[in-house]
This record gives C-alpha cells, structure tokens and sequence, in this order.
C-alpha cells in the first residue's frame, strides 16, 4: 500500500467511531433522561465514543508519522489528546448530574440534556475537523 492508500486508509478508520457516535447520540434526545437504564445507556456510550477517538486517534497519529505527514500527524496527536481529556471531564459532568437527579434536584435533567448536547456538538467539530483534513491525504506530505 501506497503512503496514500495508508494515509487515506487511516482518515476512514478515524472517522468511524466520531459517525457511529453521530448517528446513535441523537436517539437519546427522545429518551427520558429521569430514567436510570437511558443515562447509563448514554453515560456509556460517551466513555465508548471518547475511548474509541482517543485509540483511533493514537493509531492514526502513528499512520500519518509513518506516512510522512507529521503535521497532520501532529493534528490527530492533539484531537486524540483532546479525546482524553473530554473524556474524563464529561464522564465527571455526567456522574456530578446523574447524582444530583437521584438526590432529587429539579435543575439536573436540564443539565444532563445540556451535556447531551454539548457532547454532540463535540463530536461534529471533531468529525468535520477530519473530514475537512482529507484533501491534505491527496496533496504533498506537509
């Protein structure tokens, strides 16, 4: 396989785990989230999503060194960096809310929804960061 081929290859398998999330997220926003079995549903398929990134990531940086293409390389570093630390925070939201719901706090729903949302506008940019970067795949390694 050709530098192309793997490079392109890699962009395909990045995107992947970020259009599996765009396309399962939104189901949870005709969910009732006062309901335990839905925001672990939802807490897991965040820690999945951002798991998942961060792995791919990690793979797709190496690919791209490989490749020849270390600025790129260097970009999916930081996105799969980034997928860390996401990770970690909106899990932490996530638990802080789902105990507040328990202990009985009207606000906290609203808040989860919140998060809910936050998580999806997330991975949007994260996906049409990449998908943007793929005509860099076609064009001298930078």
């Amino acid at each position: 396989m050709t530098a192309d081929g793997f490079s392109l290859a890699a962009t395909i398998i990045l995107l992947f785990p970020m259009l599996y999330f765009f396309i399962a997220s939104p189901t949870f926003l005709l969910a009732k989230l006062e309901d335990p079995v839905v925001t672990w549903l939802l807490r897991s398929l965040f820690s999945f999503h951002f798991r998942a990134v961060s792995i791919v990531c990690a793979i797709g940086t190496i690919a791209f060194l490989v490749a020849g293409r270390p600025l790129v390389a260097i970009a999916i570093g930081i996105i799969a960096a980034l997928a860390v630390y996401a990770r970690q925070w909106f899990l932490g939201q996530l638990d802080t809310q789902i105990r507040a719901r328990d202990a009985g706090e009207a606000g906290a729903v609203r808040e989860l929804r919140r998060l809910h949302w936050r998580g999806m506008a997330y991975n949007a940019a994260q996906f049409f960061l990449i998908l943007s970067g793929v005509p860099f795949v076609f064009t001298n390694p930078l």
